[in-house]
């Protein structure tokens, strides 16, 4: 055997091929440095690196150049307006981001004051892991400043809230429950993940760390999953350390498709908010609707707080992009809405190019027994609208005829015929899901020009006549006073949406 070869064997010169040029131009995308280890010229460079004695990277669940890249982005969004450049963290989720800080910040015996009105996920994070360690958690409504006053201990670590609660669009105002967790020696902890840097940043108002589900607005296209804290350099570097002894670190490909939603995020966030706030106003006025939550209207309890923290636009202030709407008829009503919407799609996750929809009490925050859903002002039959990017008349058209749809027992279709209203094409003993709560009454969608409508004075609104809820359905009137059966399509008409009043099949 010739020990000293002059030549490397086929095998070596496969694993060692020869290394990736560094270009010395700026590439425009962000690299993706899809590896798991570094390699170091010394063992004494690779210990000092790794004991963080010097910048550098060693592995990727500790730290990658393509994460950092994103965290970084992440951290000049949310602190323009700051005296110091805040530092970022990235994680494989939002609840990677959310579990890391709690158990970063709360140890055995410390307490947290936290939303009633929380995200499901993190309700269930404190309540069934939290607890087990020791860790205290009260439930208050965050718009209540006395209440949060009354909530708070010597014992508080993290009074944490969310700067629009999912799903009550609940607006917290930032400043005073700054002061407030300052007063106790508490951090003050915000997710904003339903209001992101375009919108608000909760920094620039008292916040110590701001957490988003990076997989909502700033991912934006329901294709990828993370999480991402920013704050002050030491409160993060503490979150780091627990970010890799405890294993949710962001994959370089996720953290590529993260940067890349950043760059497009206010122009996404902008026209989804405009439609947000034309649909809510919109749907507001159906009879068949109790109530509608979203800041922009002006009935909304924190609409004039909205006003004051949120940024605005050459639309108008952004009041964010969820819509909670709520039936008449309770927890069924509310499912059923949801069932027969044809556009908007019954989805996980919301902040995507597609409206989403979700019936809260089952899934996002299915983790609250129905005591807790009352506390945290959460309806039965609430349906969270995540507004993507349709036209906004399309959307209101599809949750019109739903609505409408309400009103036909479950399984029958409505027919012509003007006498009889709606005829059932099952067997006989349909139940109907309509709430007798909404008096019948003409109205007309308000979308249409004033100039081309023809109801009766009480019930304008609409081209070509008007409609009653209480027989919902049926043909066009143009041009007369008498509210016969229409229903009310957008402007440019769609096939697609003349027969989705009927449930969605099993």
């Amino acid at each position: 055997m010739d020990v000293v070869r002059r030549q490397l064997g086929e095998n070596t010169r496969a694993v060692h091929l020869p290394q990736v040029p560094v270009p010395e131009q700026q590439p425009l995308g962000t690299p993706v440095y899809r590896t798991a280890a570094f390699a170091f010229r010394t063992s004494e460079e690779y210990a000092s690196v790794l004991n963080d004695e010097r910048p550098g990277y060693s592995y990727s669940r500790i730290d990658n150049p393509t994460v950092d890249a994103f965290a970084r982005a992440v951290a000049a969004l949310e602190g323009p307006n700051l005296p110091t450049w805040p530092a970022a963290q990235a994680f494989a989720s939002g609840m990677a981001a959310i579990s890391t800080v709690f158990l970063t910040f709360a140890r055995t015996g410390a307490h947290i004051v936290a939303s009633a009105a929380t995200y499901g996920g993190t309700y269930s994070f404190l309540r069934n892991v939290a607890g087990r360690f020791g860790v205290e958690t009260d439930f208050v409504d965050m718009t209540s400043l006395d209440a949060v006053r009354a909530a708070m201990r010597p014992a508080t670590r993290i009074l944490y809230a969310e700067t629009i609660a999912n799903p009550t669009t609940a607006v917290a105002n930032l400043p005073a429950l700054a002061d407030i967790a300052h007063e106790t020696g508490a951090l003050f902890v915000v997710d904003s993940t339903l209001a992101p840097p375009v919108v608000c940043r909760p920094l620039e108002y008292g916040a110590d760390l701001v957490l988003h589900s990076a997989t909502k607005y700033i991912g934006g296209h329901s294709d990828v999953t993370g999480g991402v804290v920013t704050g002050r350099a030491d409160l993060i570097s503490r979150v780091r350390q627990v970010r890799v002894d405890t294993g949710g670190s962001l994959a370089p490909d996720e953290a590529f498709l993260l940067r890349r939603g950043l760059e497009t995020l206010p122009v996404r966030v902008r026209r989804q908010c405009s439609t947000a706030m034309m649909f809510a106003a919109t749907v507001s006025r159906h009879p068949g609707v109790r109530s509608v939550d979203y800041p922009g209207l002006p009935q909304h309890p924190g609409h004039t707080v909205a006003r004051r923290l949120f940024d605005a636009g050459p639309e108008g202030v952004r009041f964010g992009a969820i819509v909670t709407v709520t039936p008449h008829g309770g927890r069924e009503a509310g499912m059923a809405f949801a069932d027969r919407l044809r556009l908007a799609q019954i989805a996980t996750s919301l902040g995507g190019t597609h409206t989403k929809v979700s019936h809260a009490a089952s899934t996002t925050h299915r983790q609250m027994d129905s005591r807790a859903l009352e506390s945290a002002g959460i309806d039965p039959g609430a349906v969270r609208f995540s507004i993507g990017l349709e036209d906004a008349e399309d959307l209101i058209s599809d949750a019109y005829v739903a609505l409408d749809s309400l009103g036909r027992p479950l399984g029958a279709r409505w027919t012509s015929n003007a006498r009889s209203g709606w005829q059932s094409s099952s067997a006989a003993g349909a139940r109907s899901i309509r709430s007798p709560a909404p008096a019948p009454r003409t109205y007309c969608p308000p979308w249409i020009p004033p100039s081309t409508r023809s109801c009766p004075s009480a019930s304008r609104g609409t081209a070509g006549g008007c409609r009653s809820p209480a027989t919902p359905g049926g043909s066009r009137s143009a041009g007369t006073a008498s509210c016969r059966r229409w229903t009310p399509w957008p402007r440019r008409g769609r096939r697609l949406l003349r027969d989705r009043a009927a449930p969605r099949a099993a």
